[in-house]
């Protein structure tokens, strides 16, 4: 059972971003800080990743853990209402995220996929980054490698 009646809900989902989210700014402001410059939002590519860096042929995805179903994760929980709609909505999520993955690949980008809760707890980690982009030769890296758990 929701807490909210219908019309407060949807107008609070109504505000949830697409870009520009916090998770994102965070990487971005680290970037930037680092010398890197990047495009942002870049509407010829695939999924139209949040960071776009052409002279290392790499693209950065910020994902949230709900939206995009961070496996095992404690943020990626399910609503108890309308599990049905929500189901296939996050399941869409997850296939589309595949799919434009795989676009990328194939077009010659190599892919980061960086997951809200892996700033939430380990903001000061984000040097990582700098070494990903220079270093890895993998077509697709995700950090954190393992999701947030619930706190005991």
């Amino acid at each position: 059972m929701d807490v909210v009646d219908g019309v407060t809900r949807s107008r609070m989902m109504a505000g949830i971003l697409g870009k520009n989210t916090r998770p994102e700014l965070i990487v971005r402001r680290y970037l930037h800080a680092c010398g890197y410059r990047y495009r942002l939002h870049h509407k010829d590519l695939p999924g139209k990743p949040d960071l776009v860096l052409p002279k290392y042929k790499l693209v950065i995805f910020v994902h949230g853990c709900f939206w995009h179903r961070h496996a095992n994760c404690v943020y990626a929980t399910s609503p108890s209402s309308r599990r049905d709609f929500w189901e296939e909505k996050l399941n869409g999520n997850i296939s589309r995220d595949q799919r434009q993955i795989s676009l990328l690949n194939a077009e010659g980008w190599r892919v980061i996929v960086v997951w809200e809760c892996g700033l939430k707890h380990l903001r000061d980690e984000l040097r990582f980054l700098n070494e990903m982009i220079v270093n890895f030769d993998e077509a697709l890296q995700v950090w954190p490698d393992k999701p947030a758990k619930a706190m005991s």
